[in-house]
């Protein structure tokens, strides 16, 4: 008997020290032929795939197509991962896909396949009727399991470090891991750093790859964007995005942007606070840029993210630190935390669900602190 879908997605540990790099190949070897595949885009990079694939996919749905787009981690429920034509996926979809992928695959190589694995080809079964569809990358890129299928195009968002313990300890290491993920055109996004686009460009040659660079955005862009209330990165981020959307030859309207929500990206939950899902030094570089006054920051952090650098890159904008407890085996010790920020300075407390309308807020530091907080903010109305 199979197990439903919620039960055995759940029986499945989320993360791995150690990966095994070929088990997903295998498993995609015995669904490829049983499935329709749509035109892909990929999207690999360390910061703004969520918010490039969600304008992509949205865009792209509203210009006649029916697109997909499947992102990682959540923030509350899983559904949210697997967005199709404008709405999250349906308890009842996602039962339904995993039925039929479950037989496909089998018992023994649907349990031995990890958490992400698994609901990567799940979202390849629930898409497999539609025109378009965008993947997100994990963490990775060439050994990704959203790697595992053809791409029309790959968009490569702003690289940094971060998951060095499985990309490698340079710009140059991580840039290469994950841009060799490409197939026949890229589109670069701009860049931080000068080695990615010396990576990338090495890499197209090899391949024999067509190479397009984003631009700035444009006015239409810039005065959307004025009107949303985006910050900066987001509306570079939505340009890449229709960049992406002219090399695919798909025709969009800039004003079908204006009832996209991107929730959990620099989102005003209410007048006094924002959250935001970013938890990397290049996260916090944009959000410095962001910020127009100096906030009363809602934090806390994995333990293998670089959080004292954050801090100190956000310690121009910020009044007061309020650490917030986090339910997940990877969280920082409460302690180390503390100790971080008496090293950079930055005075400190816990927040105890209180805000004062005085003070602006930005809740910040992983998926798991704005989930944590949005279950507390909830609680408190």
């Amino acid at each position: 008997m199979i197990p439903c879908f919620e039960t055995f997605i759940e029986s499945k540990p989320l993360y791995y020290k150690e990966i095994d790099y070929g088990r997903i190949h295998l498993a995609y070897a015995l669904l490829k032929p049983q499935i329709r595949h749509p035109k892909t885009v990929h999207i690999v990079g360390t910061n703004g795939k969520g918010t490039t694939g969600r304008v992509l996919a949205h865009a792209a749905y509203k210009s006649g197509l029916s697109v997909g787009h499947f992102s990682s981690p959540h923030i509350l429920r899983f559904n949210e991962r697997i967005w199709l034509n404008g709405e999250e996926s349906s308890d009842v979809m996602l039962e339904v896909a995993h039925q039929k992928l479950f037989v496909i695959l089998g018992q023994e190589v649907s349990e031995g396949l990890s958490y992400f694995e698994y609901t990567t080809l799940l979202a390849l079964v629930a898409f497999e009727t539609l025109d378009l569809i965008v993947l997100e990358a994990g963490l990775g890129g060439e050994h990704d399991a959203t790697n595992v299928c053809d791409k029309l195009l790959s968009i490569i968002t702003p690289i940094g470090l971060d998951h060095q313990a499985f990309l490698g300890e340079s710009i140059e290491a991580i840039a290469t891991t994950k841009i060799n993920s490409i197939q026949t055109q890229m589109l670069l996004a701009p860049q931080v750093y000068d080695e990615v686009v010396q990576v990338a460009q090495k890499i197209c040659l090899q391949k024999g790859a067509d190479l397009h660079y984003a631009s700035v955005p444009n006015d239409a862009m810039k005065a959307l964007a004025k009107q949303k209330g985006w910050s900066g990165y987001l509306a570079q981020n939505a340009s890449v995005a229709l960049e992406a959307l002219k090399i695919l030859g798909i025709v969009y309207d800039v004003a079908s942007l204006q009832d996209l929500e991107l929730f959990g990206r620099f989102y005003p939950l209410q007048d006094n606070v924002r959250i935001d899902v970013g938890h990397n030094p290049l996260a916090a570089m944009a959000l410095v840029e962001a910020l127009d006054d100096k906030v009363v920051l809602i934090y806390n952090s994995l333990d293998d993210k670089d959080y004292e650098t954050v801090l100190r890159i956000l310690k121009p904008k910020v009044k007061r630190v309020l650490i917030l407890p986090i339910e997940t085996q990877r969280a920082a010790t409460l302690s180390s935390i503390e100790e971080a920020l008496k090293r950079v300075g930055m005075p400190y407390g816990y927040f105890d669900d209180t805000l004062d309308k005085e003070d602006h807020y930005l809740v910040f530091g992983s998926f798991y602190v704005v989930e944590a907080f949005l279950k507390r903010f909830d609680d408190s109305k």
